[in-house]
């Protein structure tokens, strides 16, 4: 099983308990401020990913970790169930999955927009409405330049992808030649 699986799957779990408590908020910011901690702190990180230190030791430095830190018990618990079953270094992939549950389950998503030059507002605008219009969702959008794509835009929405490009077009266009 992929770690993006296993991510989505702690992130679903996760998501289903604090929607019942409307800690959503609290622990999204909680987690992220320990996955920061893990990305900024290279010892830390090689710590719960060496497999010659053990369970017990690793569960000791979390729960020293967590008296200092005094997140919500639900983060709380949530870390510990991720150190329990080996899985603290799928820290950042949870983190983003629970983003995108939450969201999600609120009627958002997140977009990504890779466009060859900076869109004007009008365009962007434009964009927003037809995505929204597509997905019945309310869309956040995240504009990217990529001046490779030569022209036209890339669309991603979760793990769905709208390619547009001028670049990918001409390849395609390539590979029909090739092939005659």
């Amino acid at each position: 099983m992929g770690n993006e699986t296993i991510a989505r799957r702690y992130a679903t779990a996760l998501a289903d308990v604090v929607a019942k408590t409307g800690e959503t908020e609290t622990i999204k910011a909680e987690l992220k401020q320990w996955q920061t901690m893990f990305e900024t702190n290279r010892e830390l990180t090689e710590v719960f990913a060496n497999p010659s230190i053990t369970h017990e030791n690793k569960e000791s430095i979390l729960r020293d970790l967590i008296a200092k830190a005094k997140p919500s018990s639900k983060t709380s618990n949530f870390l510990k169930a991720l150190a329990y079953n080996g899985r603290l270094e799928a820290l950042g992939e949870v983190n983003d999955w629970f983003a995108k549950v939450i969201d999600e389950r609120s009627g958002f998503v997140t977009a990504a927009i890779t466009s060859a030059r900076d869109l004007p507002e009008a365009e962007r605008a434009e964009f927003k409405k037809n995505l929204e219009k597509l997905t019945g969702k309310l869309v956040s959008i995240e504009f990217e330049v990529d001046k490779e794509i030569i022209g036209g835009a890339v669309t991603r929405i979760g793990s769905t992808v709208y390619d547009g490009s001028v670049k990918t077009k001409l390849e395609n266009l390539k590979e029909q030649m090739i092939g005659m």
